[in-house]
């Protein structure tokens, strides 16, 4: 509860919030990530060979790391984001979010009744059974954040109703799909898609609504755009791309040496 609400302070302050991306299934990367000083852990549920156990261990290396846990489940669906739930991360994020009505049943998802539908079986989110049930109860709804992440111009254009929905702390932006959905999928520098980026931090800004971006680049123009444009909270790195420029910069060095080596032969 503590790191859930620290980070959503620190947004609301416009302190900028940095995470990494976790695709490779080893809690190691994460516990890493969060000793190196990253703000959060994407433990990403939608993409990657994640399963349960695996998100769970990685919940535990982020929080043993010192960071926060954010896990992106594969769909809004009460069945995927129980579970979840249950493990007792900082963050859920919702994939797909494109009107205030998907945004109302993820909500529900997250929240016990009478207001949500949330089944109840908490195992890592109330300490194992060791936090009283009034204890746990009376805290839950601020011990994680539901983070909808908008991914299509239709819910940059829904934006206001989404967040008028009571319960969402955060909007997140998918930059690939939304330029998927204006039939432009990865040019996430093109004219029009940079418009709708700039539509939805102006709507964000305007309501005061924390916000952030998930990049998983290590472009440092698409960055800059981002802290430009006013954001919060910004993923920019992942193991995936961080192995492959790191390996792909140490394998040209060592060609380039190489080279150099042989002319002088």
């Amino acid at each position: 509860m503590v790191r859930a609400q620290e980070i959503l302070q620190k947004a609301r302050n416009k302190e900028l919030v940095v995470g990494a991306h976790v695709f490779f299934a080893h809690y190691e990367i994460t516990e890493a990530f969060g000793f190196m000083g990253y703000d959060f852990v994407w433990i990403d549920g939608e993409h990657s060979a994640f399963d349960r156990e695996k998100i769970l261990a990685n919940i535990i290396a982020a929080n043993s790391g010192g960071t926060a846990s954010f896990v992106r489940v594969a769909w809004n669906d009460p069945v995927l984001i129980k579970p979840i739930l249950e493990m007792g991360p900082d963050g859920i994020i919702l994939p797909m979010i494109s009107t205030a009505e998907e945004a109302r049943r993820a909500v529900a998802a997250c929240t016990y009744p009478p207001e949500g539908i949330r089944g109840f079986g908490p195992r890592r989110a109330n300490r194992y059974g060791t936090m009283a049930t009034d204890e746990y109860l009376q805290n839950v709804n601020q011990s994680f954040l539901k983070i909808m992440q908008i991914e299509s111009y239709q819910g940059v254009e829904n934006l206001e109703e989404i967040m008028a929905v009571p319960g969402v702390d955060l909007i997140m932006v998918g930059p690939n799909d939304l330029s998927g959905s204006l039939g432009l999928l990865g040019q996430t520098r093109h004219p029009e898609v940079m418009k709708y980026f700039d539509l939805l931090a102006e709507k964000c800004l305007k309501a005061n609504m924390p916000f952030g971006t998930s990049l998983c680049t290590s472009d440092e123009e698409s960055i800059r755009d981002w802290i430009n444009r006013g954001v919060d909270l910004i993923g920019c790195a992942d193991d995936l791309s961080l192995v492959r420029t790191g390996g792909q910069r140490m394998l040209t060095f060592v060609h380039e040496l190489r080279k150099n080596r042989e002319t002088q032969v």
